[in-house]
């Protein structure tokens, strides 16, 4: 009997123990909760999204990114093309179609995991400032404000920015080589191992300060523009031209800025502004559009607005 009594009150803590268990997940399914296999599915899913668009968005205005480069590094006492029109036609008739679109497979691999970490890092640093500013104002039902929105995007793009740098780096010096350049990089990878080779890890992060500086306010302010419209409808080596004078070396951002102005006068600094101005806003928009699409498709139940 002793041992009858045993079993049963074995079976019965069991059967109390199962039941507790499945009401403890319901509880988990109700709130939101999800296992941890489906959470990393999701954040799979989320980098996918946010690479596609980075992809598709890069590759439309891919002729106006290359050509706001070679308009950076164009030789100021060798001026071969002013203004979008004429620098693409130019672009055009030197080196065909294909030209426009040089240095693009570079650009894709290194905005891909950009725009992938940035729009993950979005979503997960406003999802961090909302609960502390909830948490802090007492109010459940808060939402980002605009200025939260900005911090968040901020983060992101330092985040980002970080990450994938020494992809931007070279990425710059694939797309501005000639066959007169002292080093002829085959692809993003040789060039990373080359630059690590022969300059060192350092080289790889050269200018990231600059650029860290420039990306707070752009990634923050696309992040928050979006976001609140969407609330209110219902994110040395010798260039091209030939430059007969060696290149200038700068020690860092004021140097740079500083001896731009002193050899090439202020307008200088604004070099490739206007097709850098022409692209952005149909590369935001359709790297939006493209990220929302592509997260519908996937079923990523997480919106950027959540």
């Amino acid at each position: 009997m002793a041992s009858e009594d045993v079993v049963g009150k074995s079976t019965g803590d069991s059967a109390v123990t199962t039941i507790v268990n499945l009401a403890e997940e319901a509880k988990l399914a109700r709130e939101g909760v999800k296992a941890p296999g489906h959470a990393i599915l999701g954040i799979c899913k989320s980098l996918v999204a946010g690479g596609v668009a980075g992809g598709v968005s890069r590759t439309a205005v891919a002729p106006l990114e290359r050509l706001k480069i070679l308009l950076q590094v164009q030789n100021p006492h060798s001026i071969q093309y002013n203004g979008t029109i004429q620098g693409l036609k130019y672009i055009w008739n030197s080196e065909g179609f294909r030209g426009l679109f040089r240095g693009n497979g570079t650009n894709c691999a290194r905005i891909v995991p950009n725009s992938a970490v940035k729009f993950f890092s979005y979503e997960q640093a406003s999802s961090g400032i909302l609960w502390f500013y909830r948490r802090q104002s007492g109010n459940e039902d808060a939402q980002l404000t605009p200025v939260l929105r900005l911090g968040a995007g901020a983060c992101a793009g330092i985040i980002a920015m970080s990450a994938t740098y020494p992809m931007d780096m070279v990425r710059g010096r694939i797309t501005v080589q000639t066959e007169k350049s002292p080093y002829q990089y085959r692809g993003m990878v040789h060039a990373l191992s080359t630059v690590y080779r022969e300059e060192g890890f350092r080289a790889l992060y050269k200018g990231w300060l600059p650029s860290v500086i420039g990306v707070i306010p752009y990634v923050g302010l696309n992040f928050a523009v979006y976001e609140s419209l969407k609330d209110c409808s219902w994110n040395r080596w010798p260039d091209r031209q030939g430059r007969s004078k060696a290149l200038l070396e700068y020690a860092g951002m004021i140097d740079a800025f500083r001896k731009t102005v002193h050899h090439e006068g202020f307008g200088a600094l604004y070099k490739g502004l206007v097709p850098n101005s022409v692209k952005v806003v149909p590369s935001i928009a359709i790297a939006f559009v493209t990220y929302e699409v592509v997260k519908d498709i996937l079923g990523v139940e997480m919106r950027i607005s959540d």
